[in-house]
């Protein structure tokens, strides 16, 4: 076998090395020649030194190490491996040999194998590096890294690994005078994020790479606006949001997105928590063919549940993730339904077939302007078949139902809000009276998400503009799929009963911004190549989004990042009245009497705001 072969090739290399090591500790301890009283000893000593020094060698890896890639690591490792072999080859010529060793010759066995083995060994790198893939002039991409840190000196050895194909880093950028002038990796710092044009210019710059994971995102917006202002390419190392899905390695270097420019903390899972919840039950996700609901259950899967169940109404979405889980995840048992949330029998069908531990429910009437036009399916679908699901729950014994709501339920002004936020007042009122541990989690909008405001404006960027945005004062807060999904799952396990669950997001961001960082990161400029058309505000819509009521409040929870609602007082009666109502007429509900219903369990829901839309 192959490595066979190149173990006995390494082995007879070491012991040459190893035999020329202790005939030079002879010769420059005996410059003369080597004594007639220790010839013996030496002859003793080049048997004991070749074969106890193979034997370490081979007993520390070395013979299993790819030398091309060798670091501080190996080096490290052939320093123990020596100084062993050292050892023992000098006790046991103490023993064998008619003359002990001298201990200067010991001193310097030690020192010439270290060095003739570490050369021997490092000696490729160096061959690799600098012999085997030359440099041609012209080829490759000159390449500027912003960032002098850890994350810039992972640039710069992913570009080695791929052998400069990808660009040759010329220089750093980075804000902390102690680095002005200084060399990382033998690359010069040469200047500060101010200094990028004229180092591009300087220096024929093709291409960037920010090297700062943990830069906030106006950090990075800034960086992308002067370094777009050149005119060269602009790539980032991945931080945050591309390790949350744990589909990118650190080392891969790739297009800056939207996501990098929000620049928030990730939210981290407690995994052994979330596993203990999660194992070995059957686990239920309503709306799993949707964007939220099919990345739970991609994040299920890391957590060894007993069972997975996708429902939903769409067939398509729903065939889709259950291909993609049984091709990824052999292992897990998955089982899909094609089912109405509204269909109340149905559900109670399901729901015994399959008595489930865990119930994910991400299904609901999401579009604002839509749901005005459609109050009614609103009430039907948001909380009738929420209702459902929560009071089947409840019968069959689930052991944690979790509801996935939104800021816009805070305040509502538009229907789709309304109907979330009675939603969560179910699930706070059966978390009251029910043994099982119903929770509902608050967050703002989701990047990426099927109708969401970053695939429309990526549309219309695409059409060459122009980009419609509603009002240049609107503002949202934001979150990528993934992380919304772990926050999700982390709520369930935090999950005593009847709490409302909040993310701490940040600082809301101007829709405006994000069109024209997403139009700069189209390679356009915004106003110029990409118009922007402002269209006025919708039906429902507000200038910006709440994630409290006056009234609520927060406390904190042992995770750092997600906190919980004060509970507001929930009338159960009033709640079981709409339901009722929805339930007997809810198809032949006017907007008018729409609005009228909901302002029974929310008050501070704006009739004229709702008559104003009902009269469009």
């Amino acid at each position: 076998m192959l490595w066979r072969k190149r173990t006995l090739f390494l082995m007879a290399i070491d012991a040459l090395l190893v035999n020329l090591a202790l005939f030079l500790s002879f010769y420059m301890r005996f410059e003369d020649g080597i004594p007639h009283e220790y010839v013996m000893t030496y002859y003793y000593s080049v048997w004991a030194a070749t074969l106890i020094y193979l034997a370490v060698f081979y007993a520390f890896g070395l013979y299993k190490r790819l030398w091309q890639y060798a670091s501080i690591g190996e080096l490290l490792l052939i320093v123990f491996a020596a100084t062993i072999g050292t050892a023992a080859t000098v006790t046991v010529v103490y023993f064998i040999a008619p003359m002990r060793l001298p201990h200067s010759v010991a001193a310097l066995l030690w020192f010439t194998t270290l060095f003739l083995v570490g050369a021997s060994r490092f000696a490729w790198r160096i061959l690799q590096e600098n012999v085997l893939t030359p440099h041609v002039p012209g080829s490759q991409k000159q390449v500027l890294i912003v960032g002098a840190g850890d994350a810039g000196a992972v640039a710069v050895r992913e570009l080695k690994n791929r052998n400069y194909h990808e660009g040759r880093p010329v220089g750093f950028i980075d804000d902390d005078p102690k680095k002005q002038h200084l060399q990382l990796m033998g690359i010069p710092v040469l200047g500060t994020h101010k200094d990028i044009p004229r180092v591009v210019n300087n220096h024929n710059i093709d291409e960037v790479i920010i090297a700062m994971p943990s830069a906030s995102g106006e950090a990075i917006r800034e960086i992308v606006q002067i370094t777009e202002k050149s005119g060269v390419d602009l790539k980032i190392l991945p931080g945050v949001y591309d390790l949350l899905s744990g589909t990118v390695d650190t080392k891969e270097i790739r297009e800056v997105q939207v996501e990098d420019l929000l620049g928030r903390e990730q939210v981290s899972v407690d995994l052994q928590e979330v596993a203990g919840y999660l194992a070995g039950e059957t686990v239920f996700v309503t709306g799993g063919g949707g964007s939220i609901g099919s990345e739970i259950c991609r994040q299920i899967t890391r957590f060894n549940p007993g069972k997975i169940v996708i429902l939903g109404h769409g067939e398509n979405t729903v065939f889709d993730i259950e291909q993609e889980l049984r091709s990824e995840h052999p292992g897990i048992e998955i089982a899909t339904e094609i089912v109405d949330i509204k269909d109340r029998e149905k559900i109670q069908l399901v729901f015994e077939r399959y008595h489930p531990g865990v119930v994910f429910h991400a299904a609901a009437h999401k579009h604002v302007p839509l749901m005005e036009k459609n109050p009614e399916e609103a009430l039907k679908n948001n909380i009738v078949g929420s209702y459902n699901l929560a009071e089947t729950a409840d019968r069959v014994g689930v052991k944690t139902f979790v509801l996935i709501s939104t800021d816009k339920a805070v305040n509502p002004t538009s229907v789709m809000g309304a109907t979330k936020r009675v939603t969560e007042m179910i699930i706070q009122s059966m978390g009251r009276r029910s043994k099982t541990k119903f929770v509902a989690v608050r967050f703002g909008n989701v990047l990426g998400s099927r109708g969401s405001v970053i695939p429309t404006f990526k549309k219309q960027i695409k059409k060459g503009g122009p980009v419609t945005v509603t009002h240049p004062d609107m503002v949202r807060f934001f979150m990528t799929i993934p992380e919304a999904s772990q926050l999700v799952i982390q709520a369930g396990a935090m999950a005593q009963g009847g709490e409302i669950f909040i993310l701490d997001m940040g600082k809301p961001v101007k829709i405006l911004d994000l069109a024209r960082d997403l139009i700069r990161l189209s390679g356009f400029e915004p106003d110029v190549d990409i118009k922007i058309k402002f269209t006025g505000m919708r039906p429902g819509e507000k200038l910006y989004e709440e994630l409290l009521t006056a009234e609520e409040g927060t406390s904190a929870t042992k995770h750092k990042r997600i906190f919980v609602a004060k509970p507001s007082p929930v009338e159960t009666e009033k709640l079981e009245e709409i339901i009722h109502i929805i339930r007997e007429r809810g198809s032949y509900l006017s907007k008018d009497e729409v609005v009228e219903l909901l302002q029974t369990v929310i008050p501070t829901f704006r009739k004229q705001n709702a008559k104003t839309v009902a009269n469009q």
